[in-house]
């Protein structure tokens, strides 16, 4: 397979660019839906965003539209991938009109053009699209997002109806998606059931499929060590099985590794601090204090604050425990001889945090994102890197970590929800984590795009 570009006429070729595992199905026409799964690093993106260029170069009639479920990431995920695949076949930029309102790459010479869009903006896509060029070619990205957060089958049906109607010649829906943990999931329910058409077909891949000195060895170190220290969390995220959910969500915690006190030399380590907050009226309120230590590259527990109003019959308006936010807040300072710098809180407790800002002006308050299973996600990663350390003070997070559970009811029907119960500090952890990403995935090693 090769590519001839326009201005120069030099040849590029495609083996060059995807991996042996994409031949058979890049220009494929006999089959309507292709499915492409992979673990992380399976180059499953590439391999779209350079179908979708290829296609409007070499087909002298015809139209790719591009979908996720959010039009909102479309600009830094697979409209960013095609202008990469733009530069990998080393096409000449200058033939090609890029437009980012509305989101569009035309190839000029033959007036070919990939669209963007949302789902829930297909009719605005339908109006901006030439009616002349037949849509050939339809990939829906990031699928997962179309079972979690959308209508799932029906709506990619409603897809494909919306963009085959009228076009007899060629048509094909190619579907990307990272698996889920679950095989319940629903996602997967639908993979099965698309596995059993004959107008369908299924590719799995891997970053053990691809060529080393396309993903670098410090990528390919970061899958060892996780292998290293979790092998069930390495085969769902790079090798991208399906590996099922334990009782225990975190199921790789070992106090012998994860437990530890924070050194005197340590804490001279720690340059950013803060206190993740969960709130409760009649259950528990809890404090979890960490710094992120970036000599070390880990997050260390500095200490704990637990008051259960249901447990001790003695239950705290707002007001007292900003009071008691102060004095805790006060101790890890003495603690670590430095300010505390941000406190994340839970988003609903709002009576609480205005009482913190009034107690406590020069602490930064925010609201983490509160996506539970993404911020477990990366509790998990920290865990199983190695990279989240919590101190012997913290012992209701200690021994929650032995007692926060999936809802394995709700696991069997395709739905991951934790149990609510014995959560408290588990929340105060996520928050933490979920609101300093931005300073805690600078720790960890190469796992994801997103990441």
């Amino acid at each position: 397979m090769t590519l001839n570009k326009s201005t120069s006429q030099k040849i590029v070729r495609l083996s060059d660019v995807i991996i042996p595992k994409y031949y058979s199905t890049f220009n494929d026409t006999s089959y309507t839906h292709k499915i492409f799964t992979s673990g992380r690093a399976g180059t499953k993106s590439s391999r779209g965003a350079l179908r979708a260029v290829y296609k409007i170069v070499s087909d002298d009639d015809c139209a790719v539209v591009i979908i996720r479920k959010f039009h909102n990431k479309l600009r830094k995920t697979v409209y960013k991938e095609v202008l990469r695949a733009i530069r990998r076949l080393e096409l000449d930029k200058a033939d090609f009109k890029i437009t980012a309102s509305p989101m569009e790459i035309k190839y000029l010479p033959n007036g070919n053009t990939i669209y963007f869009t949302g789902s829930d903006s297909i009719d605005d896509t339908k109006g901006m699209i030439d009616e002349e060029k037949p849509i050939k070619l339809v990939e829906v990205d990031e699928v997962t997002e179309f079972f979690d957060k959308g209508e799932g089958e029906d709506e990619l049906m409603n897809i494909e109806a919306t963009f085959v109607r009228g076009n007899d010649e060629e048509f094909c829906m190619e579907y990307y998606f990272n698996p889920p943990k679950n095989q319940k999931a629903p996602v997967m329910v639908w993979l099965d059931k698309m596995k059993q058409r004959g107008d369908a077909i299924h590719i799995h891949t891997d970053y053990r499929d691809v060529p080393i000195k396309w993903l670098g060895q410090k990528l390919i170190n970061s899958a060892l060590e996780l292998l290293k220290n979790d092998e069930k969390l390495y085969r769902w995220l790079w090798l991208g099985e399906c590996t099922g959910l334990d009782d225990v969500i975190y199921y790789m915690f070992n106090p012998d590794k994860h437990v530890a006190d924070t050194t005197p030399s340590q804490l001279q380590h720690i340059t950013i601090s803060g206190i993740g907050i969960d709130y409760g009226q009649m259950n528990a309120t809890t404090f979890q204090a960490f710094g992120l230590d970036y000599v070390d590259r880990c997050v260390r527990g500095l200490g704990e604050y637990y008051h259960s109003g249901r447990d001790t019959g003695q239950q705290r308006s707002p007001s007292e425990y900003a009071k008691d936010f102060k004095d805790f807040k006060a101790r890890v300072e003495d603690k670590l001889g430095k300010p505390v710098t941000f406190a994340y809180i839970d988003p609903s407790a709002k009576g609480l945090a205005e009482e913190i800002k009034r107690v406590c002006p020069e602490v930064v308050i925010k609201n983490p994102d509160n996506t539970v299973n993404l911020g477990i996600d990366r509790v998990k990663k920290l865990l199983s890197y190695l990279r989240l350390f919590i101190c012997t003070e913290q012992q209701h997070l200690n021994d929650e970590m032995y007692l926060y559970m999936w809802d394995m009811d709700s696991v069997d029907k395709g739905v991951e929800k934790p149990v609510k119960t014995n959560d408290h500090c588990q929340d105060a952890l996520r928050y933490f984590v979920m609101g300093a990403w931005q300073y805690i995935r600078q720790m960890l090693p190469m796992i994801t795009e997103e990441d």
